[in-house]
């Protein structure tokens, strides 16, 4: 009899875990995925994917009230949610079906169970079985913080914002990252009354200051009672929906409140201390740079290990795993320069430092556009585009760039592999500028703003 069943059990079946898995396979080694909920984790069940289909269809009421500035004669338009919805479930459904046959493709085995660690080589599922494996990947990602507060079993999470049965009038979103700030553009965009508070005093913490403070401004220019330094303070159910109560003394009553407090790594119950894991403050998996537990034969890729929580990061992190361990060549996930795109309504790109963070480490000069689109030109929308790029004086390295406004998700991917091949401002110069374009500001900004 075989020492092990498996030579790799991943738990979690989510873009890190599933990369993992997958190229483990090629090069020879026995695999089994355990997922308790569905293939492609929170990017493909309920983030990203779906988060971005909704975004799109929010925006198209702008594009409606638009088109009339460029000659269109547009019918009132009318939204459905339902319809949306039933949409949304049937590709994210496609794509689940998709991540299933890549893994089958690949010989590995597919657990639909929960399964837990009980010791350094040992797996448990939920219905009793029991594997001896060789090495352990725990992916098993974050989810939702819920703060607790009264009558916070009444609000809803992204978990569950993609599954509401009908549309909210009003609602209120607690939070001001990513998620929050994009589901109130969705929100606003499909025609509900928005209100988002924030406990700090600006939305979007860790991205670049000036980048925070046009978003926010544009979010209320667009209609979001967007209000910081404000905190929830509880709430209530009534027949006629919630009342929530927050630290700036008003109440609002609203169809549906969605807390956007942040995430945590998912390793509640899951076997670690049994196992002998190291965990940090929040929960996360402790790894070394190639992704190794305090226990050798068990790793940890995504955001369970709370790192970068961003899935291409996570990918990288699966790839790496395998190419250490079943493929004889050690591999370091890059964690450094990853661009990332916040699907805000105006957009954010990012890659790099912001000013702030940059004047820490030195000199710099920064180079600043802000002007109107051309296609807000026409249709009268009052909304300017923000493009920035951080220079770091000595060397004259590209270290930072920032774009805000439409395409900017787009424009920073390849915008990154120039700063991310350490690319100088006066490569960006001698680049010739592409007309007419926004994307042809990056290459055209002369001279530094002036200090203050």
């Amino acid at each position: 009899m075989a020492e092990f069943d498996y030579d790799l059990f991943v738990i979690g079946g989510g873009s890190g875990g599933v990369r993992a898995a997958r190229m483990s396979a090629t090069y020879g080694a026995k695999v089994a995925v355990a997922e308790e909920f569905r293939y492609g984790g929170t990017c493909v069940i309920r983030g990203c994917v779906p988060k971005k289909l909704m975004v799109y269809a929010s925006s198209y009421s702008e594009h409606f009230e638009d088109a009339a500035g460029f000659g269109w004669s547009v019918p009132e338009p009318s939204f459905d949610w339902p319809s949306l919805i039933a949409a949304k479930d049937a590709e994210i459904a496609r794509l689940e079906g998709i991540y299933r046959r890549n893994l089958e493709n690949a010989d590995v085995t597919l657990y639909d169970h929960r399964a837990v660690l009980e010791d350094p080589h040992t797996i448990a599922l939920d219905d009793g079985r029991r594997f001896r494996v060789r090495h352990i990947l725990i992916a098993t990602g974050g989810t939702p913080y819920v703060p607790p507060k009264t009558g916070a079993e009444h609000a809803i999470t992204s978990n569950e914002v993609f599954h509401l049965e009908e549309q909210p009038k009003r609602i209120l979103i607690v939070g001001g990252g990513y998620v929050a700030c994009e589901f109130a553009g969705i929100f606003n965009g499909l025609g509900t009354e928005v209100f988002q508070i924030y406990r700090s005093d600006q939305v979007l913490r860790g991205f670049d200051r000036e980048v925070r403070d046009h978003v926010a401004d544009a979010m209320r220019a667009r209609g979001i009672d967007l209000r910081v330094n404000e905190e929830l303070g509880e709430i209530k159910k009534t027949n006629a929906g919630l009342v929530a109560t927050t630290s700036g003394g008003r109440t609002l009553e609203v169809d549906q409140v969605m807390l956007a407090t942040g995430r945590v790594p998912n390793t509640a119950d899951l076997g670690l201390d049994e196992a002998g894991v190291a965990v940090g403050r929040h929960g996360e998996v402790l790894v070394d740079d190639y992704s190794q537990t305090s226990v050798p034969s068990i790793y940890a890729v995504g955001d369970v290990t709370d790192r970068l929580a961003l899935t291409p990061v996570a990918i990288r992190e699966g790839a790496a795993f395998a190419e250490t361990v079943f493929n004889a060549e050690p591999t370091r996930a890059d964690h450094e320069d990853v661009a990332t795109a916040i699907f805000t309504q105006p957009e954010i790109g990012t890659v790099g430092v912001g000013e702030d963070e940059a004047r820490k480490n030195g000199p710099i000069d920064v180079y600043r556009a802000s002007f109107r689109a051309m296609v807000h030109t026409l249709s009268g929308r009052d909304e300017r585009m923000l493009m920035k790029l951080i220079v770091a004086r000595d060397s004259q390295r590209v270290i930072g760039c920032h774009i805000v406004g439409h395409g900017a998700g787009e424009m920073v991917q390849l915008a990154a592999v120039a700063v991310k091949m350490g690319a100088t401002k006066a490569d960006f110069d001698r680049t010739v500028a592409v007309h007419p374009t926004a994307a042809e500001e990056l290459v055209t900004m002369r001279e530094p703003v002036a200090e203050t």
